[in-house]
């Protein structure tokens, strides 16, 4: 009896909720921004009329595909985000939608746009739970007899969607994105932004082998000069190219970077290695094998890479950097 009464025509309740969420989920704040409370206590909708629209064509044949298509496609979805001062003084909190909203997306989507923007994302659907890259020992008094196993392949570039976590020990680069455990419903997040986020995607493992990816894709298919690799980079990240100030600065940059790791051929050789081959091109790996060099003598002449082949290294790490960069800028993961 309950669960017809939900879906009845005379109760538009669910109905009214649930397109309240997806309104949220498009313009990160529902129509009533109190999305866990339609009760006396909760906030009237800022548009009722366009509320209760929504509502009953959805009813009429329960489709979220419809109704999201119907959202998007609308003038008030597609309009810029830009401040425009006057009308801020008006609609200082966007209420009358007189703009685009420009909120973070969720924590998941995060690593998933670092993650399509470098060409490394799995889109494949379904199928059990992985454990991307992690910090190591993370997990280590909070519950001994576990381990974190990272997967294997392209496992680990699977959707956020499909990430493991535990109800009390969530993943910790989306812990620091503010999503919520799993220990109590939370129908909206909160929304922060604090100095550990942009360490995360500056030095968490995923985020700086994404930078490793999209930095090879740039040299590879950029073009054959800085500017227009510049321009390729910043179209996989944000969809557009670089102001002439943005590319001024990270060219200053880029030349800094190869300028650096032209002398430290070690840091750049780490940088530019896959994890998944660190053995095998690791920096300490050659001097052990076998008796501790000399200065006159040469264990393999045919180990040495030549000048030209340090100075590509320096430059792929240069481009490293700067893709590291890219990925870290707020715009990446607004949605604007």
């Amino acid at each position: 009896g309950l669960a017809k009464w939900l879906v009845d025509i005379r109760n538009p309740l669910t109905s009214r909720v649930f397109v309240n969420r997806v309104w949220q989920h498009l313009f990160g704040t529902g129509l009533v921004k109190s999305a866990n409370d339609f009760g006396v206590q909760g906030e009237d909708p800022s548009h009722p009329e366009l509320l209760d629209f929504l509502a009953v064509t959805f009813m009429d044949g329960w489709d979220i595909k419809a109704l999201y298509k119907r959202i998007v496609m609308s003038s008030t979805y597609r309009q810029s985000s830009t401040y425009r001062p006057k009308a801020q003084e008006i609609d200082p909190f966007n209420r009358l939608l007189h703009r685009a909203p420009r909120f973070r997306v969720p924590a998941e989507q995060v690593r998933d746009i670092a993650l399509a923007a470098s060409g490394l994302l799995d889109l494949r659907n379904g199928g059990p739970s992985v454990m991307p890259f992690q910090p190591e020992a993370y997990y280590v008094g909070k519950r001994e007899a576990w381990n974190w196993d990272v997967s294997k392949g392209s496992d680990r570039y699977r959707r956020g969607l499909y990430t493991f976590w535990r109800r009390t020990t969530l993943y910790p680069s989306f812990q620091i994105f503010d999503a919520p455990s799993r220990e109590f419903c939370t129908v909206t997040r909160p929304q922060t932004i604090t100095p550990l986020q942009a360490l995360v995607t500056l030095n968490d493992p995923v985020f700086v082998e994404a930078a490793r990816a999209l930095a090879q894709l740039t040299q590879n298919h950029g073009g054959e000069n800085f500017d227009s690799q510049l321009q390729y980079a910043f179209r996989r990240a944000m969809s557009r190219v670089p102001t002439a100030a943005e590319a001024y600065v990270l060219r200053q940059a880029w030349q800094r970077h190869q300028k650096h790791f032209t002398s430290e051929s070690a840091a750049a050789l780490k940088l530019t290695t896959d994890p998944d081959d660190g053995k095998e091109t690791s920096n300490d790996s050659e001097p052990t094998e076998g008796a501790e060099p000399t200065d006159n003598t040469k264990p393999n002449d045919e180990a040495e890479p030549t000048r030209e082949e340090m100075q590509a290294v320096a430059e792929s790490a240069a481009w490293v950097a700067i893709c590291n960069s890219i990925l870290n800028l707020e715009e990446t993961f607004i949605r604007e």
